[in-house]
């Protein structure tokens, strides 16, 4: 049976362009310092990226002293990172990039990788079980994985979305009047979904749009595929988006629902 085509590689350049340039996202403000924090690269260190894209993070990781492994499925991606690599300088450590799926890491020597990153992409991947054992097993005894995905609780693509009840008021003890509330709606969680997302939204031309697969799960499906592939949850840790509301009627309530509402979770498993 052939894959479904989860690749990103069609819109390589724009996807680029959105993680590299722009000052305001989530890669740069949210998803970076965090990395750093709980990968804590150096030199010595050896780090597995998966589905690592352009390199935005093998390479941060790698001027910190780590010795990183990148792979993506996405050949117009890989040759993205090779062109950022050739343009950067890597101060202390290295940074090698392959062409392969997830699940087939067999250039990487068994037991070689103190840390295996997944960022962003558990979702487009597939073969969730085959991924996470060929992770673990080219992690040390003792390595970790650390993924990083849209919330599965709160972001399933097609199934959620942001509300507003305007009869609502939470806490009335501190507004001292009625005020709508923003909420997010779930339609669904439980049941695992394959769900066709458009990477051009803005494209009005039907041939020219492109299409990629969100694979959603929830919770337990993760934690079940952890387990069968020796690897035992050692952290969760949930993200909230840094972005602010525009001054306006609905920006503080705005700004208070995306502090309780995270965007991204991050599991981080050892290998036992």
């Amino acid at each position: 049976m052939k894959d479904k085509n989860t690749s990103w590689g069609a819109i390589a350049e724009w996807y680029d362009g959105l993680v590299e340039d722009t000052a305001d996202s989530y890669q740069k403000n949210v998803l970076m310092p965090n990395l750093i924090r709980l990968v804590d690269p150096k030199v010595g260190m050896a780090v597995l990226d998966v589905a690592c894209g352009q390199g935005y993070f093998a390479r941060a990781f790698a001027n910190n002293g780590a010795k990183v492994i990148g792979c993506d499925i996405s050949s117009e991606l890989i040759e993205l990172a090779k062109k950022h690599v050739s343009n950067d300088t890597i101060k202390k450590g290295s940074v090698v990039y392959n062409v392969t799926p997830s699940d087939k890491l067999t250039f990487v020597p068994d037991g070689s990788i103190d840390v295996v990153v997944i960022i962003l992409a558990l979702q487009n991947i597939e073969k969730i079980l085959e991924t996470f054992q060929e992770c673990s097993r080219t992690l040390k005894v003792g390595g970790r994985m650390i993924v990083v995905l849209n919330h599965p609780a709160f972001r399933v693509p097609k199934y959620s979305s942001w509300r507003w009840d305007d009869a609502r008021n939470l806490r009335p003890e501190i507004s001292g009047v009625q005020q709508a509330k923003m909420y997010r709606r779930i339609d669904e969680y439980m049941s695992e979904a394959q769900i066709k997302v458009d990477m051009t939204p803005g494209e009005n031309i039907a041939a020219k749009k492109k299409f990629t697969v969100s694979f959603h799960r929830p919770l337990q499906s993760y934690f079940k595929a952890l387990n069968k592939s020796g690897l035992a949850v050692t952290r969760l840790e949930e993200w909230i988006s840094h972005k602010k509301s525009q001054v306006g009627p609905r920006s503080a309530e705005e700004d208070r629902t995306r502090k309780e509402i995270p965007m991204f979770l991050m599991i981080e498993s050892r290998k036992f």
